[in-house]
């Protein structure tokens, strides 16, 4: 099985970049020390969807990074991404695994600690969790849950825990100590003027949490 090390999570959406090209502007975080990416581009045709995963591949492997792709097993296998990432709704982890193997990564997003268990249960890899704060992108979801949650999911679970929603460096420190394995961000970095800088600085925060 193998190891989730990451404590930075990028999640991918073309729509943040402020009109960048999104591939370049994940190779500029991956100089950062980014070392797992999210391909969550659930707009884009199959065809669209399966060349920005190839170019994500390509690059972060090339920089001995992961590429998880948000509900695609089928391009996991095809690309040879490194994973792929679960909705709570989505595919189960079992039939995932089934189809992967056990060399590959699965994450799960979960907006409650009963979801991680599951997700634990289940044989995820990992889960993220959230949104912890009050964040736009996340408003379908319903409020923040808070920090509470993603204390005891870190306390009751084995599997890596990452937060998600609202997180900006100055909160990094905030959820690691409430637990969390690392953060999952979108916006912090792929909104960013410098997406290298904003990298680095997660990666300091959490490094000092």
């Amino acid at each position: 099985m193998p190891r989730v090390d990451f404590p930075l999570y990028l999640v991918t959406d073309r729509q943040q970049t402020g009109g960048r090209s999104l591939v370049p502007l994940v190779g500029q975080a991956a100089a950062g020390g980014l070392r797992a990416v999210q391909v969550r581009e659930r707009d884009l045709a199959t065809r669209d969807l399966c060349a920005v995963s190839q170019e994500l591949c390509s690059m972060m492997h090339a920089q001995g990074g992961r590429v998880m792709i948000n509900d695609r097993a089928d391009l996991v296998l095809a690309l040879g991404a490194d994973g792929v990432h679960l909705r709570a709704d989505s595919l189960p982890v079992s039939v995932a695994r089934r189809v992967l193997g056990s060399d590959r990564l699965i994450g799960v997003s979960a907006h409650s600690l009963d979801e991680v268990v599951r997700a634990e249960s289940e044989g995820a890899d990992f889960a993220v969790l959230g949104p912890v704060y009050e964040t736009p992108s996340k408003r379908d979801y319903g409020p923040p849950i808070g920090l509470h949650p993603l204390e005891e999911a870190s306390r009751r679970c084995r599997i890596p825990v990452y937060a998600i929603g609202g997180i900006t460096v100055a909160r990094a420190a905030e959820v690691r100590r409430a637990g969390a394995y690392g953060v999952a961000v979108v916006s912090a970095i792929l909104s960013a003027a410098s997406a290298e800088s904003a990298t680095r600085k997660f990666l300091d925060a959490l490094a000092r949490a």
